[in-house]
């Protein structure tokens, strides 16, 4: 059966990660406005999840959305933290909360959250959280059963090995993770394309990231296409790729809101040039701060800390490049766990005395330091 059959979202979906609030409350009047705005254009998905606003996002979507509108004109989707569990009872407490918070009666799309290497993964399998999910949709609790994904390539082909009930995958794409080495959305692309799996794309602006750019790209873009915004650049690059159900878009406020309406509304795809305009701001992006290390590791041999130097420089540049903090800190907890942290450099240059590319690596080390250790 091919799976692309059973969906009929819209293609931009409301996430609901980054609502307006004031005085540290999500703002219900202004939410509203924007939640009319986006069903009186025809579209249907809302995201939210047990954690967004401490679990205030959830309450805003009944208040907003499920109290406001006929059940049957909307879908949510709505996820379980792995990091809230302790036993297989807390799935039920977690899933029941959060029927009440929506005030949904069901959820038309139910998320394991965040899968990835380690904890979390290592918690689902533990809690039998895969069977559990799939007895909800028996149950008639859940129409569509899968999991947001931050994870390895070699990971997820292992979870869809292990579980092809899976009905579609939530990951983190865009232009500029493409090929981010911690992020891998490209290969994670790929993967699920090529297995005929529905996604559901988040952060496809990274997080506002690719709403703003360099002057220069923007001008670059703007020339293309003057009436455009700089975010409905990352937005068509992502509607471009087949296989993509629905495009997650955290808006906060009107201007995001009308902005991406427009963009939506006659949607069209990057043509052949406009494709190739996107690689030349991406090659950009990718090659303006980075440290020219070419990891050769002549550093490594002599330094007395055991500093795996050209792999923090690594995790640098991903941070530099793309603002991927808490993820190049969980990946250098890795890299670190047996010593060799660069807040251990003792400043002895023997690094810099052997290296080809004359780079000023206590320097570097230190930056590297103020993000990762902390």
């Amino acid at each position: 059966m091919d799976k692309n059959n059973i969906f009929e979202p819209s293609k931009l979906g409301f996430g609901l990660m980054r609502l307006p609030e004031v005085n540290g409350e999500v703002d219900h009047e202004h939410v509203c406005r924007m939640v009319d705005k986006y069903m009186n254009a025809g579209l249907n998905y809302f995201d939210t999840a047990y954690v967004y606003h401490s679990g205030k996002s959830e309450v805003a979507l009944r208040e907003c959305l499920v109290k406001r509108y006929p059940r049957e004109d909307f879908m949510i989707a709505d996820k379980l933290p792995a990091w809230c569990m302790k036993t297989e009872e807390d799935r039920d407490r977690i899933f029941n909360e959060q029927l009440e918070r929506t005030g949904a009666e069901y959820f038309d799309y139910y998320l394991l959250h965040s899968l990835e290497d380690g904890n979390n993964y290592d918690t689902y399998e533990k809690l039998d959280c895969f069977n559990w999910g799939m007895q909800k949709k028996k149950e008639g609790k859940i129409i569509h059963f899968g999991f947001s994904y931050h994870g390895t390539p070699e990971l997820l082909e292992v979870v869809l090995d292990k579980h092809p009930e899976i009905e579609f995958v939530q990951i983190q794409l865009n232009y500029a993770d493409w090929k981010n080495p911690l992020v891998q959305s490209g290969a994670l692309y790929e993967i699920l394309h090529k297995r005929n799996i529905p996604m559901i794309i988040m952060e496809p602006v990274k997080g506002g990231t690719l709403a703003s750019l360099m002057p220069e790209l923007e001008t670059k873009l703007k020339n293309a296409r003057p009436d455009s915004s700089i975010a409905s650049w990352a937005l068509r690059f992502v509607g471009s790729l087949p296989g993509i159900i629905t495009i997650l878009s955290g808006m906060s406020n009107d201007e995001q809101m009308n902005d991406n309406l427009n963009t939506f509304t006659d949607f069209e795809p990057l043509t052949d040039d406009e494709k190739k305009l996107i690689e030349e701001v991406n090659e950009v992006m990718f090659n303006s701060p980075l440290i020219g290390c070419t990891a050769c590791r002549y550093c490594c041999d002599g330094c007395p800390m055991g500093i795996n130097i050209p792999e923090v420089f690594r995790i640098l540049n991903t941070i530099r490049l793309y603002g991927e903090e808490w993820r190049s800190t969980n990946f250098y907890k890795g890299l670190t766990e047996n010593g060799g942290k660069a807040n251990e450099c003792i400043g002895c240059g023997q690094c810099e005395g052997v290296c080809p590319q004359h780079l000023s690596i206590i320097d570097l080390l230190a930056e590297a330091s103020e993000h990762l250790d902390k």
